[in-house]
């Protein structure tokens, strides 16, 4: 659906190119919510202009629905981008109009709808967000949480494939973004849209993401399936967001005769008490140091670190007993 095939993008400053991408690949399928995260200046925000042509490529090719974006005229660009929403940080609502008119507005300026048809199409979009109330307000008249809803509605206005969200929810209070990132989630279920979001949050993209890209200093790093990317980082940075996000350093090694370990659970292995149960069959102990349980999308999971104590023999025949009934057992480096 989405293809960035080896994308660069430098600025001129002064006399100077500066990088902000660096031989950018990414696939991303259709129907899927896609998720980039990146610290601050990683560039992430150019990397999801890039995909309705608000940046263009230094180098590369960007393709769209099998469309390669930078083979298209100016008519043909603005054609296109009427099949791409997108929504905003600061919602960048215009704050003379009203919430009506701020939706309609997008539909106003490819002008193919009659008034009539405008409204009704408002209407609805009001209800999908759950704003049916607040047609005739203005934007000062609402909380956070209602402006961003406005601003979803104005970029489903046109009926669009893809849904791009810049920074969408991190102006938002921790409740308010659940609730947002519910109503992205049944967009996309029931729209069958395309939502591809940048954020430097990793609960975001934990609560809503499919797939995930790892963005540094202008590069993918990593990307995967969410559960294997946060569960099991391969690249210094990912690891970072994890522990960020944990809020806790990474356990110390083996000491005093124990081994520490990393243990990962996921679907039904989170609900049994499958730690407990090997421990007691193999006479072992098991600390745990660290560790969080929880969902990523609707599957649960959960990882821990433990230090394991025992005879060699009983500890390596319980590590065997757990990974083969499904937990993920790695040990942790010294």
């Amino acid at each position: 659906m989405i293809e960035l095939n080896d994308v660069h993008k430098s600025y001129q400053v002064k006399d100077t190119l500066v990088p902000a991408l660096r031989g950018i690949d990414l696939k991303i399928e259709q129907g899927e919510i896609f998720g980039v995260i990146g610290h601050s200046g990683a560039g992430k925000s150019t990397l999801i202009r890039l995909i309705n042509l608000l940046e263009r490529p230094t180098s590369g090719r960007v393709v769209v629905g099998g469309v390669d974006l930078l083979s298209l005229d100016p008519e043909q660009l603005r054609g296109f981008r009427q099949g791409v929403g997108m929504i905003f940080q600061h919602f960048n609502l215009l704050g003379s109009m009203t919430v009506g008119d701020n939706i309609a507005y997008a539909m106003r300026i490819v002008g193919k709808m009659s008034a009539q048809a405008m409204d009704q199409r408002v209407d609805e979009l009001l209800q999908l967000v759950g704003l049916t109330k607040h047609k005739h307000k203005y934007p000062k008249q609402l909380s956070g949480g209602e402006k961003q809803r406005v601003g979803i509605a104005r970029a489903l206005a046109n009926h669009p494939s893809v849904l791009l969200c810049d920074e969408a929810t991190s102006a938002l209070d921790p409740q308010t973004t659940r609730s947002i990132l519910q109503l992205l989630r049944r967009i996309n279920e029931e729209l069958k849209l395309t939502i591809v979001l940048i954020t430097h949050e990793m609960d975001v993209i934990r609560t809503i993401c499919d797939r995930v890209a790892v963005i540094d200093g202008g590069r993918i790093v990593e990307q995967g399936a969410v559960t294997q990317v946060f569960l099991h980082p391969q690249h210094d940075t990912t690891r970072r967001f994890v522990q960020e996000a944990e809020g806790f350093a990474e356990a110390d090694g083996p000491a005093e005769g124990r081994g520490v370990y990393r243990m990962t659970f996921l679907g039904d292995a989170v609900h049994q008490p499958v730690l407990t149960q090997a421990a007691r069959r193999h006479g072992i102990d098991i600390a745990v140091l660290s560790g969080r349980f929880g969902y990523i999308k609707s599957e649960a999971c959960g990882q821990i670190t433990v230090a394991v104590l025992g005879e060699p023999g009983s500890v390596g025949s319980a590590l065997q007993d757990l990974r083969s009934q499904g937990v993920s057992v790695e040990e942790c480096a010294a």
